[in-house]
């Protein structure tokens, strides 16, 4: 039941411990994986009695998308998702916004563990929990390209360390007015381009 219930959480981005339940279900299909290609490598040496055989070979092919999965795991093990303290404060104040939480944006020099985001029309407001050195000058000009390719224009991106300080941010963007179809449109953009 435990494993169903993990399968299913598979691409649930932008959910609260989306981070936590992907690094559980990376690690569970990588061991899986690895034990089948294991497993017909035995069998083909027990039934054979030799390594040489059609089994060896399927077994190594096998460990492609294993090792495929590995790489995955290894790389959602690095981040960690919001936690329990930040995001109950964070949803006493967050009603009402297109929210997402566990984001991580790749880039080329860098990667952005963003614990929350919310989304108000051509408003981004986030809050980076972990990375004290979170550089937002990089991140506003990466986020901001894919925005504007994607045909979202003038929208402003805030990232925040401080949770104070981010839950009165989010309370001023209640008062913002904004169409909802907006918000909608770059959340997913968002959401499409988070690991």
């Amino acid at each position: 039941m435990q494993l169903k219930r993990m399968f299913s959480l598979a691409d649930a981005r932008g959910t609260k411990n989306y981070l936590d339940s992907q690094k559980k279900y990376e690690i569970a299909r990588t061991v899986l994986y690895f034990a089948v290609s294991v497993s017909l490598f035995a069998a083909g040496l027990l039934h054979t009695g030799r390594r040489a055989n059609l089994l060896s070979i399927v077994a190594i092919l096998g460990c492609l998308p294993a090792s495929k999965s590995a790489v995955s795991a290894v790389m959602f093990m690095r981040f960690k998702s919001c936690s329990v303290r930040a995001a109950e404060k964070i949803e006493q104040h967050s009603q009402g916004l297109f929210c997402l939480y566990d984001m991580v944006f790749t880039s080329y020099k860098k990667n952005y563990c963003v614990s929350h985001l919310a989304v108000c029309g051509n408003t981004v407001c986030g809050y980076a929990e972990y990375d004290p050195g979170f550089n937002e000058n990089e991140f506003y000009g990466h986020i901001g390209n894919i925005l504007s390719m994607d045909g979202h224009r003038d929208v402003t991106v805030k990232i925040y360390k401080n949770l104070e300080k981010y839950t009165e941010r989010l309370e001023q963007m209640k008062a913002l007015e904004a169409e909802p179809p907006r918000s909608l449109a770059v959340m997913n953009t968002l959401k499409s381009v988070a690991l």
